[in-house]
């Protein structure tokens, strides 16, 4: 947590001198490796992750056999037009987080789910093709 003592004396650092720099402290963007839960089902894995202040949009969920990738970004935090930041400790997030699963898992099949900050993840396990038979030569 960054807290500036903010001072309304005459000096040679002003208001505005302040504001900029805790912008420029707080653009940056926050990598954080969201919590998840896994379940897993005779059929399919479920997963929860937390993601919190994450519009729909701005989740990618990228499955390659056993391993799945989600990232996701917070809006940027601004301040509405006309006020004064008296105190900033929240900044703009990026959520990433890579896993891999024991079976390999059918992406036509998984649903992905984002409600009240918590993304679910409903990941199908792939069904093996039947049994094959080989000629032998």
């Amino acid at each position: 947590m960054f807290v500036f003592p903010i001072a309304r004396r005459a000096s040679h650092f002003s208001s505005r001198h302040l504001d900029q720099l805790i912008d420029a402290t707080l653009d940056r963007v926050a990598l954080t490796s969201p919590a998840l839960d896994v379940a897993e089902t005779e059929a399919a894995y479920l997963v929860q992750l937390d993601l919190p202040g994450v519009a729909k949009d701005a989740v990618k969920v990228d499955i390659e056999g056993r391993r799945v990738t989600v990232d996701a970004q917070q809006a940027p935090v601004g301040a509405a037009e006309g006020t004064t930041t008296l105190l900033r400790e929240r900044a703009q997030t990026r959520f990433s987080r890579s896993f891999a699963l024991a079976r390999e898992i059918d992406p036509a099949q998984s649903s992905a789910k984002l409600e009240n900050g918590v993304l679910t993840l409903t990941l199908v396990k792939r069904v093996a093709e039947g049994n094959g038979k080989l000629a032998v030569s």
